[in-house]
């Protein structure tokens, strides 16, 4: 895609929205679709506390007023360092700014083993036969809210992963999507395992400290038989509004690691769901999750069961300081031809300020009558007394109470395979621990 035509901001306008239009290169079906969501997008009013989903989640201080469809970035934009990548031999690399590529590469030996890698948008085109099945999307998903039908109709950008059946990519491939000032981010990430493939998959965000929006989705299709290990870091400053939608589909006998780490923004909302939709798929979903000063994080995730002898495990753990807060409300869904379901989710909170609050809300809704599922959710202040003995031994008070967090993280840490990920997770929340009131 070229859209430097888009000299300037222009709002959230049906002009701008046209004017995007015109820039795209793509098939006629998904410009389609593009306006269909647009009309929704129009049409639906911004989330309020009185629905469900939002009741503890209020974004009436949101202006999308101030925001709009992003020019291309300034030239002599900054990108903020990967953290996730840092040391790792990459199979491939992508970074976004402002949901415009500026960088995409991929090793040659993968190039001719078929996979594709680099910028979504730049490639719907040419391989829009394979990609139309995967960026079709359902009616419900697109009107679900505000924010899913201006990705829907705005997306650019983003990134592209697809492997064919039986390649097995040994190396981590990176994508990185960057904020200017004032930015906004409407990035799409789609990973695509054929039947057999393996692969591992790293995205993560960032930008300086200063305001700015995210509204992005994230679709992963992963094959019979086939492995995908995916992590996202979110990582904005902490004036982002963070808006996503993922969601991830696990055929027969396949296999799912999803980590992610919530760490940045002003206020997140996102709806994390992995549907099992083959006999004997594994899925295995980790959180983690540090907040501070007024930061407001709300993940809700879905494990739907869709076929028999599937088997999920979602682990969340969140650490909380200042007076931010945490809501996590997980379900476990097992239609009723999913016999032999084994299913388990927990929430863990650890609350480093009185004047923090979490909001853990599991729940089941099963049909299966040969199931197990399982749920937990705790949340807990530091332990005076691992602070006393640990100040006993030499340790500053900021120091016990870092191996302390750093303690309460490891069962999510021991499970995540990727080396740069626990370092670069458990680096990142060391830093940001401040005195234990």
């Amino acid at each position: 895609m070229s859209s430097s035509q888009i000299a300037a901001r222009q709002g959230f306008t049906a002009e701008a929205f046209e004017s995007l239009l015109s820039t795209l290169d793509e098939p006629g079906w998904l410009t389609e679709q593009r306006r269909r969501a647009w009309r929704q997008f129009t049409d639906l009013p911004l989330p309020r506390q009185s629905e469900e989903e939002w009741m503890r989640t209020d974004v009436r201080l949101l202006r999308l007023g101030d925001f709009g469809l992003p020019p291309a970035p300034p030239s002599d934009v900054v990108v903020p360092a990967a953290q996730l990548s840092e040391g790792v031999e990459l199979a491939g690399r992508a970074v976004s700014c402002d949901s415009h590529s500026v960088q995409s590469s991929l090793k040659l030996k993968w190039k001719k083993q078929g996979v594709l890698f680099g910028s979504l948008d730049a490639m719907v085109n040419e391989h829009a036969d394979l990609l139309e099945p995967h960026l079709r999307l359902p009616e419900e998903w697109v009107a679900r809210d505000k924010f899913a039908a201006l990705n829907a109709a705005c997306w650019t950008g983003g990134a592209l992963l697809y492997v064919p059946r039986g390649v097995v990519i040994d190396e981590p491939l990176h994508a990185l999507s960057a904020l200017s000032a004032r930015g906004v981010d409407l990035g799409r990430v789609l990973v695509i395992l054929e039947e057999g493939a393996e692969a591992t998959m790293l995205s993560e965000t960032a930008n300086e400290d200063g305001p700015g929006l995210h509204c992005g989705r994230i679709d992963l299709s992963v094959g019979p038989g086939a492995r995908l290990r995916c992590v996202n870091l979110q990582d904005w400053g902490t004036g982002v509004w963070h808006f996503a939608h993922q969601h991830a589909d696990v055929a027969r006998d396949a296999t799912l690691q999803w980590t992610i780490g919530a760490l940045g923004s002003r206020l997140a909302k996102v709806n994390q769901h992995v549907t099992l939709s083959g006999p004997g798929a594994d899925v295995q979903v980790n959180g983690v999750m540090f907040t501070e000063g007024r930061q407001h994080l709300s993940y809700h995730t879905l494990q739907h069961h869709r076929a028999p002898h599937g088997r999920s495990d979602l682990l969340y753990k969140g650490a909380l300081q200042d007076r931010s807060r945490l809501v996590w409300r997980g379900m476990i869904k097992v239609d009723k031809q999913a016999q032999k379901t084994d299913a388990y989710q927990r929430d863990d909170n650890l609350m480093l300020s009185a004047a923090a609050r979490a909001d853990s809300i599991p729940g089941l809704e099963i049909e299966a009558d040969d199931v197990r599922c399982t749920h937990g959710a705790t949340a807990g202040r530091v332990d005076d007394e691992q602070v006393f003995y640990a100040r006993s031994r030499g340790l500053t008070r900021k120091e016990a109470v870092r191996m302390i967090v750093a303690g309460f993280f490891q069962t999510v840490f021991d499970r995540i395979t990727v080396p740069s990920v626990r370092d670069a997770l458990g680096q990142t929340i060391g830093r940001r621990i401040r005195e234990y009131d």
